[in-house]
């Protein structure tokens, strides 16, 4: 995957058809160039489905065979969803599809009518231009049990998703008309607390029974003992309650639905992380990867769902890449500025990431050590999140050599990087 703009460039020469296209929801506009920016034929416009697909394919041989050209690399700006199956298409056939970095084109459309308007005939012709001075990225698409990963955890985030809001809902509910019932219970969606919220609500519903018939209540779903005193608690709550009281009715209802709407998702989460698991742990080196201890199976899920095959990659620093982490600096003669992350890569891998270091640093002992160490050197001490980016490309590293040369975890080998004379003391302290 080692794949310079030198050898992006050699791919586009004298033998080669470059066709820019402009993805749009239903309806794609294309033009077509040599490797030195002339343009061939007219504006191609065709529809996002088979028919429009198939007179796209015949339209740019027909240019390719009058001009000569042997080879058709066609570039494309990706738009949402909408290229997938135009890529589908295009790669099933045999043809070379790119990507072109939307920013690029943001900046690049300037440079023909010096105005950054946009429009069907001037895009394809930007895209074409980056194509053609190596400007691309090939796209990944995974296939087989790579795909499969990536959509179920695609589906996993949307349910975290509308879980969040349901949650939200429900916490604003409870500040409305029980705002004293948070200091019965620690954490609303614990299983006591569910119950109450489903089965009573409503402070009203509360004070009608005994602390004995609440607690026959939880029983029913929670074999455990659950104490009569939390019940007893529950009611002078209910009692001294401010919450409001109209609309009763329904706002009762409303919490009922919300309850069940939360149940509702929390099941389609176990059952999909379940499906999930299964699918990974065929992954070859997962287990390797999960030795690391703080690492568990649904970090390794979304890493791989980001990533794809790891194999693919002949370096651990292209996946630092691919995840926005590598280092730019701003500098200009003289000056010297701050240097920091690209974040020019996958947005979800870099979020991942570092909502894994967090409990590392706080829970492996090796990682804890590291972070404390990278803070606290007399020499280029780093400030917290430059620690925790830096410990972020480090097991990126971890888990590319456990996955790929399918090597045990050494907690030793990590610890490396702590040097100087006070070594031994440090590590024991």
């Amino acid at each position: 995957m080692n794949y310079t703009q030198n050898e992006k460039i050699k791919q586009v020469d004298e033998k080669t058809l470059v066709v820019g296209v402009d993805i749009a929801k239903e309806t794609h506009y294309a033009r077509t160039f040599d490797n030195r920016g002339i343009e061939y034929g007219k504006v191609i416009k065709f529809k996002s489905n088979r028919d429009g697909f198939e007179a796209f394919k015949k339209q740019i041989k027909e240019i390719a065979e009058i001009t000569g050209r042997e080879k058709i690399i066609i570039g494309i700006e990706p738009t949402g969803h909408y290229w997938y199956t135009l890529a589908n298409y295009v790669n099933k056939r045999g043809m070379k599809l790119v990507q072109v970095n939307p920013y690029h084109v943001k900046r690049a459309k300037e440079l023909d009518d010096n105005t950054p308007s946009k429009s069907d005939r001037k895009d394809p012709k930007t895209i074409a231009m980056l194509v053609k001075d190596g400007r691309y990225a090939i796209p990944y698409m995974p296939e087989g049990i790579y795909a499969e990963i990536r959509k179920a955890y695609d589906i996993r985030e949307t349910i975290n998703k509308k879980l969040l809001v349901v949650k939200n809902r429900i916490q604003r509910w409870v500040a409305i008309y029980f705002p004293e019932y948070k200091t019965v219970f620690k954490g609303i969606y614990g299983k006591a607390s569910i119950i109450t919220l489903e089965e009573l609500s409503i402070p009203i519903e509360i004070i009608k029974l005994s602390a004995e018939e609440i607690v026959e209540i939880w029983q029913k779903e929670i074999k455990r003992a659950v104490g009569i005193k939390r019940a007893k608690s529950l009611i002078e709550a209910a009692k001294e309650t401010t919450g409001l009281t109209n609309g009763l009715e329904m706002a009762k209802y409303e919490i009922k639905k919300l309850i069940q709407e939360y149940k509702m998702l929390e099941e389609e989460k176990a059952e999909l992380e379940e499906k999930l698991k299964r699918k990974v742990y065929k992954i070859s080196g997962v287990e390797k990867a999960l030795s690391i201890k703080g690492i568990g199976i649904i970090t390794i899920s979304g890493f791989i769902a980001e990533v794809g095959e790891i194999k693919r990659f002949d370096h651990a620093k292209q996946i630092i890449k691919l995840a926005g982490l590598n280092l730019r600096e701003n500098s200009s003669g003289k000056h010297k500025g701050e240097t920091k992350i690209s974040k020019r890569g996958r947005k979800r891998l870099r979020s991942l990431l570092f909502k894994s270091i967090l409990p590392l640093v706080a829970q492996n002992k090796e990682f804890k050590l590291l972070h404390r160490y990278y803070t606290t050197r007399k020499t280029n001490p780093l400030k917290k999140k430059q620690s925790l980016v830096a410990l972020m490309g480090k097991l990126i590293r971890i888990i590319y050599t456990l996955m790929t040369k399918k090597k045990e975890y050494d907690p030793e080998k990590l610890l490396k990087d702590i040097k100087g004379p006070k070594r031994q003391s440090f590590l024991a302290a």
